[in-house]
């Protein structure tokens, strides 16, 4: 019998669950389509271009509303438990409140992690494509810059043509193995600088070891310098803030490849921070079903769907705002970025066990 209850529960939150993420899905489609058909409007592309990229970028926002999703799934579940009696057939069978809260938390819990481990590395290869797609018809991107398995990539237009530089290594402030290419306007070799480190802390450049190789007339000379200095539109804070985009990296690529990753010049703060997030995924999904649950089985009578989708409301607003008030700590250095994520999990956790003894005594 309990393997028959457990099984209808569990079924019966996960079409529920389904239900809204498609929900959700759908309403992300037609708010992000207008947004793309936008941007393609004077290019010379057909409609399935902005519609397959909106598509494809829709899922990695439904992971980031997951919390809100699954908080909608539970009241949704829960309610349509206790309207069709069903809620007071299980503690006849002898489920309790704290039961039937412990089964679709740790259906939460568990779907947070196959999010994690199985959705998430699919979600980050779609957008890293939508990404890859609107940069190919962007008019206007007159610089290019890359962090990959062959180090840092720059392209650069400046005054007198244009710049393309390459490094092996970026770490606090310091490029290190540095080539120059400079061309002019009509893509023509102007020279080549090669550096063995490079100080980025400001727009000026100042390079140490410095080899120039000039050419003029098809012949090249050489120049050695001990310092040489060039202006640049980046800096270290420039560069890095371009990588704050971790949605084209899963969780699995956070997880084996973090040396690797700090080693090709992403930002350790930032590593940390979306590390933590997304391992406090499961944990906020757990919370958001306990919080469903202290609104929706506290009583076993009857009432108005539309009290509780306001109260939903409301309670998933004050929650967000409550996780931005945290990060912007975070990002002020009023407390580690890593603990931002967490904070708001544990807030939320100790209102939360408050309120599921109180509806266990029901």
């Amino acid at each position: 019998m309990n393997k028959i209850i457990n099984s209808y529960l569990l079924s019966g939150f996960l079409k529920t669950t389904m239900k809204v993420i498609l929900i959700f899905y759908c309403f992300g489609m037609i708010l992000s389509l207008l947004e793309e058909v936008e941007f393609f409007k004077n290019l010379d592309t057909s409609i399935f271009v902005p519609l397959t990229l909106t598509a494809l970028l829709i899922p990695s926002i439904i992971i980031k509303l997951l919390p809100f999703v699954i908080f909608i799934s539970s009241m949704w579940f829960l309610l349509n438990l206790r309207n069709n009696k069903d809620l007071l057939n299980l503690k006849v069978l002898g489920y309790s409140n704290l039961k039937i809260f412990l089964i679709v938390a740790l259906i939460s819990f568990i779907f947070g992690w196959i999010i994690l481990f199985m959705v998430n590395p699919i979600t980050s290869t779609m957008v890293k494509y939508y990404e890859q797609t609107k940069a190919k018809y962007s008019r206007d991107v007159d610089h290019l810059i890359s962090i990959n398995k062959n180090g840092l990539w720059i392209k650069e237009n400046i005054d007198t043509g244009y710049r393309i530089i390459s490094a092996n290594e970026i770490k606090n402030n310091i490029l290190k193995k540095i080539t120059i290419i400079n061309l002019n306007n009509n893509y023509q070799l102007v020279n080549k600088i090669y550096s063995e480190t490079a100080d980025i802390s400001s727009n000026e450049w100042i390079l140490n070891n410095v080899s120039i190789l000039s050419f003029e007339n098809g012949v090249a000379e050489e120049n050695l310098k001990n310092n040489h200095t060039i202006l640049s539109k980046y800096d270290y804070i420039k560069i890095t803030s371009l990588f704050r985009n971790f949605d084209t990296m899963s969780f699995l690529d956070l997880l084996l490849n973090y040396e690797d990753l700090q080693n090709k010049g992403y930002n350790k703060v930032y590593l940390d921070q979306s590390l933590n997030t997304m391992l406090s995924l499961p944990f906020f999904l757990f919370l958001m079903t306990a919080i469903a649950s202290i609104l929706t089985m506290n009583t076993l009578k009857q009432s108005n769907n539309f009290t509780f989708i306001i109260v939903g409301l409301i309670t998933c607003v004050a929650v967000y705002y409550f996780k931005d008030l945290s990060l912007a700590l975070g990002q002020t250095n009023r407390i580690s970025l890593s603990l931002a994520a967490w904070v708001p999990v544990v807030i939320v956790g100790l209102f939360a066990s408050i309120g599921i003894l109180q509806i266990n005594e029901k």
